[in-house]
């Protein structure tokens, strides 16, 4: 019998092509392999609505599960009528489709944080310093917990107040929507903190360009989490999918922006990439 694998693959953002790439790059088999997807699912990718029904469908079979990328709330905030989903963005044809309240209902349920292993911690943009991989998994389901509410005004309270950059510095203090919407900037939003855990949301560029004073990338300070898990991310498609070291591995290798879509496998730390077909 052929070995079970895990792959966490990086930001699909509807790049259907790229996926069914690299699934043929890895030799993917969904009787036995796991794909785990750090978020983002659909986007500005060729194909949201075929990329987001793919997945659901191997999640349904057991074969993967992903967590909530920015984009992905986004367009749960398209369909529940809190914003106007962009052209560019391509993800009016999710809410058109004859499914679509299907899917977005099924994206809805999908957590912030996922754990494939007792070591392994899965965030769509990473884990500030200041918090735990205990932390971390117990806030995302705090947020959870509300986007996959069964009343929809629940939900519909949150994605109301979901939008903002305050506050940019987490307090156990935080209580009510503030709370929660700090929570989901640093899941999903972050790239830049300080020393304390203050986010900066304008800084989106390479590592080697220059940052706002006082402001680095998050996993340059010393993390909690990293002491007990390897972190693993997106979100940042400028990084393209780099190792930043044994503990942090980030897996968005900027496919929609005509890069790579890449594959991390968990058994032996191994890297698979396919360029993007329609680049």
């Amino acid at each position: 019998m052929s070995k079970r694998y895990n792959y966490v693959i990086g930001d699909v953002q509807g790049c259907f092509e790229a996926l069914k790439a690299l699934l043929k790059e890895i030799r993917f088999d969904p009787d036995q392999d796991f794909l785990w997807f750090a978020g983002d699912l659909v986007a500005r990718g060729e194909n949201s609505v075929g990329a987001l029904r793919f997945i659901k469908k191997l999640a349904d079979r057991g074969a993967a599960a992903t967590v909530l990328g920015n984009h992905d709330l986004t367009l749960i905030a398209c369909a529940r009528g809190f914003k106007k989903a962009k052209e560019k963005d391509h993800t009016q044809e999710v809410i058109d489709a004859i499914d679509g309240d299907e899917l977005i209902d099924w994206l809805r349920k999908q957590p912030l944080s996922l754990s494939p292993n007792e070591q392994t911690l899965i965030t769509h943009a990473g884990v500030p310093c200041i918090w735990s991989a205990e932390k971390t998994v117990a806030l995302a389901q705090e947020v959870q917990q509300v986007v996959a509410h069964e009343d929809l005004s629940v939900l519909d309270g949150f994605l109301a107040e979901m939008y903002g950059s305050q506050p940019d510095l987490w307090s156990d203090e935080l209580t009510g929507m503030a709370r929660l919407r700090c929570i989901t900037n640093y899941l999903t939003r972050m790239r830049l903190t300080d020393a304390e855990g203050r986010l900066e949301f304008e800084f989106k560029d390479a590592l080697d360009a220059p940052m706002p004073a006082g402001f680095q990338p998050w996993f340059e300070f010393e993390s909690q989490a990293a002491q007990t898990h390897q972190l693993i991310f997106g979100h940042w498609a400028a990084l393209q999918g780099k190792t930043i070291n044994a503990q942090i591995q980030n897996v968005d290798g900027g496919c929609v922006w005509g890069q790579q879509l890449v594959a991390f496998r968990l058994e032996d730390q191994q890297i698979f990439a396919v360029d993007n077909p329609l680049a």
